[in-house]
């Protein structure tokens, strides 16, 4: 299971900025009126809007796209799914089934991450002072739990839940940045970032990547990978990230603790 690049990029918008904002209106009419836009030219789109076609020209780069074309392009090719996690007759059942799926998922979660690679990436937290934590769409709550969890523990870091700030901000990075990214279907760097991005002798942030695809390993950008066994479908979505997120916090605590106590 995995999201298409525009609900990523659209709903971002919509978390970062007032509803009664261009680029938030814009976004909403996209995301509502999905099977209406194929052939839709600029000047109807932001007719329908009530903004201006330059709007809608700035708001495709605003979210990381070339132009209008690259926007419809996206729009043709993406198809809103959700994924029906039971099908018994009754509610009663139908909660059963899916609690039971979650819980599978948990359980397949704690038999699968290696912990040891959990205790390196708390120990990078401790060494790092600048950390930035990020995901798509729901593996956003994973590092939004995992930022809150560091502050309670004394640790400032990073995150943004705005796709291309995460990009523009991996761009930006270097050797003094630690980021720590949660991708479930393992396809972060699909939806825009390219390798050709990163030159493998310049000065680049270290990376650690938590997902649920166990075919993600290190490479020039990913400098360390932590993988877990699942099903990839919505069950397991985002719960499993969630269980990496506060298994890293509690590692790191304990790590923070045994040096206290020194």
């Amino acid at each position: 299971m995995f999201y298409g690049k525009l609900p990523i990029l659209l709903l971002a918008e919509l978390v970062e900025h007032p509803s009664d904002a261009t680029n938030a209106r814009i976004a909403s009419y996209i995301l509502t009126h999905m099977g209406e836009l194929r052939d839709l030219s600029i000047k109807e789109l932001a007719a329908d809007c009530y903004v201006s076609t330059a709007s809608v020209s700035r708001f495709c780069r605003d979210i990381g796209l070339t132009d209008f074309a690259d926007l419809r392009r996206l729009i043709n090719n993406t198809d809103l799914k959700f994924e029906i996690a039971s099908n018994a007759p009754s509610p009663a059942a139908q909660k059963k089934e899916y609690i039971g799926a979650v819980i599978d998922a948990i359980a397949l979660a704690r038999d699968s991450l290696d912990m040891r690679m959990i205790e390196l990436l708390a120990r990078d937290i401790e060494k790092f002072d600048k950390i930035s934590v990020f995901g798509p769409l729901k593996a956003a709550t994973a590092a939004l739990n995992l930022q809150t969890n560091l502050l309670m523990l004394g640790k400032l870091v990073n995150t943004s839940l705005r796709y291309s700030k995460q990009i523009d901000y991996l761009e930006k990075a270097d050797e003094n940045d630690l980021v720590i990214i949660f991708s479930y279907s393992g396809i972060y760097f699909g939806y825009k970032y390219s390798q050709n991005r990163i030159h493998p002798n310049i000065k680049r942030p270290k990376i650690w990547f938590v997902t649920g695809n166990p075919l993600v390993r290190e490479n020039d950008y990913l400098d360390c990978v932590i993988t877990f066994k699942s099903k990839q479908d919505q069950a397991s979505h985002p719960y499993q990230l969630q269980i990496a997120a506060d298994l890293i916090a509690q590692s790191y605590a304990h790590l923070k603790n045994s040096a206290q106590a020194k």
